[in-house]
């Protein structure tokens, strides 16, 4: 029997990461949504986690801000990433773009779709988010939403992150962060 050459997984390696790189870098070159059907897609997309959790009302309502990213696909294989555009909101208004990427690296196979929305406590955690470059590793900090959840949920550092799923299944076992962008509308 023979044994699949060390040296040919090193060869390999590179390629694998690069396509992955490749799948992140299509998607966010695909044609941005204009600014009027995100607001609209950011919405619905609230309508639907509190259709889910209507204990998310109290987080919406109360919230000083919030980000929204109705659908963010991603997909991995060894090496994963994602991507997605969002609207975020200050006290319920529309005030600018976003954008997510993440990377992840270790045990994964897979492609899913999900929705997430960022909260944010007071003025200071908005701002913060707002200087763009903001950054964190999402399987630590989000919550998945099922009804009940928005209850035992709290701030951490003054955000709280909430996720669910829309399609596809993916299995994972690894290491990565969200890396966030914004723009003023």
């Amino acid at each position: 029997m023979r044994q699949f050459p060390t040296n040919c997984f090193r060869l390999l390696l590179p390629k694998i990461i690069l396509a992955g790189l490749m799948v992140v870098a299509l998607a966010a070159c695909a044609s941005a949504p204009s600014n009027s059907v995100l607001i609209a897609d950011s919405r619905a997309s609230i309508v639907r986690f509190l259709d889910r959790d209507p204990g998310l009302r109290d987080w919406v309502d109360h919230a000083y801000g919030y980000a929204v990213f109705p659908s963010v696909g991603k997909g991995g294989f060894g090496v994963g990433g994602s991507y997605g555009r969002g609207i975020v909101f200050e006290r319920g208004e529309p005030v600018g773009r976003t954008s997510i990427v993440q990377a992840t690296f270790g045990a994964q196979i897979g492609a899913q779709n999900f929705a997430q929305v960022i909260f944010f406590q007071d003025d200071a955690a908005l701002r913060t988010f707002q200087r763009g470059n903001y950054e964190f590793s999402a399987q630590a900090t989000a919550v998945a939403v099922t009804a009940g959840t928005a209850s035992t949920t709290s701030y951490e550092k003054g955000v709280a992150v909430f996720m669910m799923a829309k399609g596809g299944l993916m299995a994972e076992a690894s290491v990565g962060g969200q890396k966030f962008s914004y723009s003023p509308l």
